[in-house]
């Protein structure tokens, strides 16, 4: 296992890397137009522990804040963004629909900076990049339209879902052997972190019944993220946005030395560059706690934060959760096909998160691990009933619950993920990823604490029945969490 445990002499968040230094400026005697990418990373390299860690965050953030050009491949005029092949003839360079529908991963996570949220200007339109012919509708008859989400601390949040995984995953391997050993049907409940997810039954041929699992794939994988839970790792949602948003093909999901979206272009990104624009995102510093210096805010900020809890936003918005490591670990070992695997290194990269933190951060070490406050329990929730079905506005399912079992492991068909359950935004990026909602359509806190029904319905209802100096004080207390 490779470790890299050096503390950076930059501050990651917000920085602007140089796409080529300046001794390379210098000696680059060719003219006109070129890539923006000029120079792939080797995946073999930073196996072989020939890198150093800055230099692959670096790489990755120049990946990831690269404004790409035809000349990198930017463009699939015969894919489609799920990359299905289609006739090349006619399509569009850009659509905001259907896509490529950025020039940078940049152009829309940047706020406050590079690897933030979006508004509501920076939305995409989940399944339409998959149609053939593409659509120019954004009738949610042709696809879901969400929000950017920001992406600081976004390592320890896979490493947080990894380890619920292995926890869930371990609860239904013991049922399996129980109900092996003793002839019978076996029942456990499903609890990681101390969150309930339900409870299955397992038979003694090994077959799950999942019809109590709560708020995860039947797989038992937790994916934090997408708004709706259906991606494992920053790899995924990479090798995934690359080919999406912008129509660059990355060799681990496309294959070597191959040109599927016929622009020309082949091996538009290695494995290793992949990788660096992992890191990059996983290195992000973790959101931070600043209390207002105002000493009656201050004050109000602090009796907010009792109010949050008193009131039971915490219930879900769960505000810390220990984890068993200070290590991001790449790559994922519940990563799906297409995407790099842990037998296909020689060493995983792991770097220490908790170096990459800075003053009051919601990421801190502990003795045996870390403690992270992202306010989230990271679990799929209905937030619609009769009165607030705001969050209720998507038609299309993205994905099944099978997620990436075999139907067959299950005593039930696979059942497509439901269209009203989301997962429980993280709050502690709240100050600076307005605004709010999965479609962005909410400008204030309040207004997205209003359109709580369903499983929330009870609290929102005792937020609303606080004095009005109380709603402020919570409302106070959410504005002291952000990226800043």
């Amino acid at each position: 296992m490779k470790k890299y445990n050096y503390l950076l002499p930059m501050l990651l968040a917000g920085t602007s890397t140089a796409f080529a230094s300046s001794a390379e400026e210098y000696m680059d005697e060719t003219i006109g137009e070129k890539p923006t990418i000029q120079h792939h990373m080797e995946q073999s390299e930073i196996e072989a522990g020939n890198l150093h860690l800055r230099e692959i965050i670096e790489h990755g953030q120049l990946v990831f804040d690269a404004r790409f050009n035809s000349l990198d491949g930017r463009g699939r005029p015969a894919t489609t963004g799920g990359g299905a092949p289609r006739d090349p003839h006619g399509q569009p360079a850009f659509l905001r629909t259907s896509g490529p529908d950025a020039n940078a991963c940049a152009g829309c996570h940047n706020q406050p900076a590079s690897g933030g949220a979006g508004e509501f200007v920076a939305n995409v339109f989940v399944l339409a990049q998959t149609l053939d012919p593409v659509t120019e509708s954004i009738s949610p008859e042709f696809s879901n339209e969400r929000n950017t989400l920001g992406m600081f601390g976004s390592g320890a949040i896979e490493m947080l879902a990894r380890e619920m995984s292995d926890e869930l995953i371990a609860i239904r391997e013991a049922a399996k052997q129980e109900a092996m050993t003793t002839g019978e049907n076996v029942s456990k409940d499903l609890t990681a972190k101390g969150v309930s997810f339900g409870s299955i039954t397992v038979t003694p041929e090994g077959l799950v019944d999942p019809t109590m699992i709560e708020g995860v794939d039947w797989d038992l994988v937790i994916k934090p993220f997408h708004q709706k839970g259906a991606v494992v790792s920053l790899r995924q949602f990479t090798n995934n946005a690359m080919n999406h948003h912008h129509g660059i093909q990355t060799t681990e999901r496309f294959g070597l030395d191959t040109d599927p979206d016929q622009d020309g272009v082949m091996n538009e990104l290695s494995v290793g560059d992949v990788t660096a624009a992992t890191i990059y995102q996983a290195s992000l510093t973790a959101p931070r706690q600043v209390l207002p210096k105002n000493p009656v805010r201050r004050q109000a900020a602090q009796q907010g934060e009792q109010l949050f809890n008193d009131v039971g936003c915490n219930s879900c918005h769960i505000p810390m959760m220990e984890l068993s490591t200070r290590e991001f670990s790449e790559p994922n070992p519940y990563n799906p096909a297409g995407n790099l695997q842990v037998e296909e290194v020689s060493e995983l990269l792991t770097f220490d998160m908790t170096r990459f933190t800075k003053a009051n951060s919601l990421l801190k070490r502990t003795p045996k691990g870390s403690a992270i406050r992202a306010f989230t329990d990271l679990k799929r929730h209905n937030l619609c009933d009769e009165d607030y079905n705001h969050f209720c506005n998507e038609q299309l399912t993205q994905g099944s619950l099978v997620g990436f079992a075999s139907p067959e492991d299950f005593t039930v068909p696979a059942e497509p993920r439901p269209t009203e359950v989301f997962l429980t935004r993280k709050l502690w990026d709240v100050a600076d990823s307005d605004p709010y909602g999965h479609r962005g359509d909410l400008s204030t806190m309040t207004e997205a604490v209003s359109q709580h029904g369903g499983e929330a319905r009870m609290v929102r209802d005792d937020f609303f029945n606080l004095p009005q100096e109380d709603q402020d004080k919570i409302i106070e207390f959410l504005k002291t969490l952000g990226v800043f």
